[in-house]
C-alpha cells in the first residue's frame, strides 16, 4: 500500500480533551473515530500521526509498523491519566504506514500485537495490520442527502434488494475476483434502478478476517472490508448509489465479535470488551465473544461505531443483526449455562439499554435514518418509540412471515388446504411493529438451497409458484426485502465464493421471473395503496381469507382515498378458477393491472383481458362483484377506474 504524505490535519499536541476522557468513561462519548486510533496531525513543526488505544490493563504499549521495523519498544504511548487510554505521537508516519499496538498486560506476561479497534482500514486478509488513512472525499449526493427522510418515511415504498458485495458479480476472466467497490458502482445503479428496488442492504462490508463469515464476524467496527478497496472507494460506492436515487443500507453487528488474536477478544490480557465469565461472554452457537454492554467505555465504542457510518459515510441506515441474541441471557444455553439479571430474569438489561440509547442517538443526530432489528423472537415494541416503553427501533425483520409462507410454499398445492392458517396468521400480528418482509439470504444457504428449489412440482409450476409468492409478499402490508439471485430464480444455493448465475437469464422462465420482479416494484411504488399504509391497520382489509378449499385468497389494499383501493386475488394451486367472484366495494370498470399467469413472465396466458366491469351483486359483505377468472398459481392485481 503507498506511502504518500497528505497535508497536516491539526497542530494539537493530543487530540483527546479531558472533556473527551470524561464522556468515553462515562459511555457517552459517540463519537470516539474523531481523537482515538490513528490521526494523520502535525506536531511542533513536524508532521506525522498521533495514536491512541484503550486499553487500561497495560503494563506498556506500543506502536509498532513498517515505520520502525515493527520493534516492540521503539515507539512506546503514555497513558492518559487513569483513563485507561495511551498516547503518543510518531514523527515522519505518513498515510498507507502499516501499524499494529503491541501490548504487554500488567496482570500476567501476557503480550500481543492487535490491530487497532478503530482502525480506519485494514490490510487485506489474511493479513492483519492496520493502515493510516484518512476520509477526505468530496461528495456528490447533496440532493439526496436533502430529500431521503421522505425515501425513508414509513408512508414510503421501500424494497431492498439484499447484496453480498463478494459474490454479487464476479470477473471470471480474471480468476473469478470479486468487483471492486467502484466497478460495483455503476453495474449495481443501473441494475436495481431497471429493476425499481428503491433501497440496497449490503451485508456486512465492515472488516472481517474470515470471508466466510460473510462479515457478520467483524474485527474492525470503523473500516470497510479492504478486499474490495479503499474506505474511499467506498464512499464512492455509496455516493453513486445515491446519484442514482438508491439508498444504502448496512448491516451492522454490535451482537458479537470473533475470537482472532488481533481482533479484540482478550484485548490487553483481560476480558475488556466481552465478559469474563463464558455464561455471559461467549457465544455457544457462533463460538464468538458477546459485547460486555454495561461497561461503559464498550458503550462509546459501539455507539461511535454506529454513528461513524452515519456521519462519515452517509449511510441511510443500519439494520441490527441478532438482536434476540442481545436481548436474552438464555439465547441458546440450557438451564445452569446461563446468568439470570438481578431481577432473576432472563432478560439481557444492559442490552436492552444500550439498544434503546442507540435508536435515540441515532435519531436525534439524523432524524431521517431507518433502523432495523432482525429480532426472531415475540419481543413486545422492538419498533416503538423508547418513550412508549419500545426499543426503538424503526422497522423490524418479519421472520414469523418469511418462515411460514416458505413452509406453506414447500407443500404440494393437493395439500395446501390443510395449511391455510399459514397464509393468514400474519395479519393478526402484523400491524404490532413496523415490519419488513424478508426473504433473506439465511433461506438460499447451509443446505436449504434456493428460492426456486423449494417450489414443488415440474419446471413450469416452479415458475408459477415463485411468481406467486413475489405477488403474495408485495400484496402484504410491509416494507419489502429480497436477496440477491432470487429476483432471477438462482437454481443453485448461493455460495459466497461465486458469482451469481447471470448466464441463467438467456433462459424465458428466469427472465420471466426478473421482469416480474421489475413490474412488482414499478407497481408497488406507483400504487400510493400499496406502501403508504404499510404500517398501518387502516391500509388493509381481507375480502375472503378463508377459502382454504381451492386454496384461494383475496384482499384489498388501501390509503385515505377510496379511489386507491387495490384488489389482490391469489390462486394457490394449479387449477384455475373460472367464474370466481369476489366482492369488490365499488361499481364500474376494475382494471388488472398485473397479472403474474401473463405470456411474458413465463406464464399461461390466462386472465381476463386486461378487467372486468363489477356487477351489482352483492358478495363477501360489499354492494359489488368481480366475476374473475383466476388463473394457476397466480397474483392478479386489479384497481377500479
Amino acid at each position: 500500500m503507498p506511502e504518500t504524505p497528505i497535508p497536516a490535519t491539526s497542530d494539537r499536541p493530543t487530540l483527546l480533551s479531558d472533556q473527551d476522557l470524561y464522556l468515553f468513561n462515562e459511555g457517552s462519548n459517540y463519537r470516539l473515530y474523531e481523537t482515538v486510533g490513528a490521526h494523520l496531525v502535525t506536531r511542533d513543526g513536524q508532521a506525522g500521526a498521533m495514536f491512541s488505544v484503550w486499553a487500561p490493563n497495560a503494563s506498556l504499549v506500543s506502536v509498532i509498523g513498517n515505520f520502525n521495523s515493527w520493534a516492540a519498544r521503539s515507539n512506546l504511548l503514555q497513558p492518559r491519566g487513569d483513563s485507561g487510554i495511551w498516547e503518543g505521537f510518531i514523527s515522519g508516519v505518513t498515510r498507507g504506514a502499516l501499524y499494529k499496538f503491541h501490548i504487554e498486560s500488567r496482570r500476567h506476561s501476557y503480550k500481543v500485537d492487535k490491530a487497532d479497534p478503530l482502525g480506519l482500514w485494514h490490510e487485506k486478509p489474511p493479513r492483519t495490520a492496520s493502515v493510516v488513512w484518512d476520509l477526505d472525499y468530496q461528495w456528490s449526493d447533496r440532493e439526496w442527502m436533502e430529500k431521503r427522510a421522505a425515501h425513508n418515511s414509513l408512508r414510503a415504498p421501500q424494497s431492498i434488494y439484499e447484496v453480498h458485495l463478494g459474490s454479487w458479480m464476479r470477473v471470471p476472466e480474471e480468476h473469478n475476483r470479486p468487483l471492486t467497490y467502484r466497478e460495483t458502482a455503476p453495474r449495481m445503479a443501473e441494475y436495481v434502478g431497471r429493476m425499481g428496488f428503491t433501497h440496497v442492504e449490503f451485508m456486512p462490508v465492515m472488516e472481517h478476517p474470515f470471508y466466510g463469515s460473510w462479515g457478520y464476524q467483524t474485527t474492525g467496527y470503523f473500516a470497510p472490508t479492504s478486499r474490495y478497496g479503499t474506505p474511499q472507494d467506498f464512499m464512492y460506492l455509496v455516493d453513486y448509489l445515491h446519484q442514482h436515487g438508491i439508498a444504502v443500507i448496512l448491516d451492522w453487528v454490535p451482537s458479537h465479535f470473533p475470537s482472532d488474536a488481533h481482533g479484540l477478544a482478550y484485548f490487553d490480557g483481560t476480558h475488556l470488551y466481552e465478559h469474563a465469565d463464558s455464561r455471559q461472554g461467549f457465544h455457544p452457537d457462533w463460538k464468538t465473544h458477546i459485547f460486555n454492554y454495561g461497561r461503559t467505555e464498550v458503550r462509546s465504542f459501539l455507539m461511535s461505531s454506529a454513528m461513524f457510518w452515519f456521519d462519515k459515510y452517509h449511510v441511510d441506515g443500519l439494520r441490527v443483526d441478532a438482536v434476540a441474541s442481545m436481548l436474552y441471557l438464555d439465547y441458546s444455553r440450557n438451564a445452569g449455562e446461563w446468568i439470570p439479571n438481578k431481577f432473576g430474569g432472563r432478560e439481557n438489561l444492559d442490552a436492552i439499554d444500550f439498544l434503546r440509547r442507540f435508536n435515540q442517538e441515532s435519531y436525534k443526530e439524523h432524524p431521517e435514518i431507518q433502523t432495523t432489528a432482525e429480532e426472531s423472537t415475540a419481543w413486545p415494541m422492538v419498533s416503538r418509540p423508547v418513550y412508549l416503553g419500545g426499543l426503538g427501533f424503526g422497522m423490524k425483520w418479519d421472520m414469523g412471515w418469511m418462515h411460514d409462507t416458505l413452509e406453506y410454499f414447500k407443500q404440494d398445492p393437493i395439500h395446501r388446504k390443510y395449511h391455510h392458517s399459514k397464509l393468514t396468521f400474519r395479519m393478526l400480528y402484523s400491524f404490532q411493529e413496523n415490519f419488513v418482509l424478508p426473504l433473506s439470504h439465511d433461506e438460499v444457504v447451509h443446505g436449504k438451497g434456493s428460492l426456486i428449489g423449494k417450489m414443488p412440482g415440474d419446471e413450469k409450476n416452479r415458475f408459477a409458484n415463485l411468481r406467486l409468492l413475489f405477488g403474495y409478499m408485495y400484496a402484504q402490508p410491509g416494507k419489502k426485502l429480497l436477496f440477491m439471485g432470487c429476483e432471477f430464480g438462482q437454481v443453485r444455493e448461493w455460495a459466497h465464493d461465486s458469482s451469481l448465475e447471470w448466464h441463467v437469464l438467456q433462459y424465458p422462465v428466469h427472465s420471466g421471473v426478473q421482469e416480474w420482479v421489475a413490474q412488482l416494484n414499478r407497481l408497488y411504488r406507483a400504487e400510493p395503496a400499496l406502501h403508504v399504509l404499510d404500517a398501518n391497520a387502516a391500509g388493509f382489509e381481507w375480502v375472503d381469507c378463508n377459502d382454504n378449499l381451492t386454496s384461494t385468497i383475496s384482499l384489498l389494499r388501501k390509503t385515505e382515498s377510496p379511489k386507491d383501493t387495490v384488489l389482490i386475488a391469489c390462486n394457490f394451486t394449479p387449477i384455475p378458477r373460472i367464474g370466481y367472484r369476489i366482492g369488490v366495494p365499488g361499481g364500474g370498470y376494475w382494471r388488472e393491472l398485473l397479472n403474474s399467469d401473463a405470456l411474458e413472465y413465463g406464464g399461461t396466458g390466462v386472465g381476463n383481458l386486461g378487467g372486468v366491469h363489477a356487477e351489482a351483486e352483492p358478495t363477501h359483505g360489499r354492494p359489488y362483484s368481480l366475476k374473475l377468472t383466476l388463473p394457476p398459481l397466480s397474483a392478479l392485481f386489479l384497481k377500479a377506474g
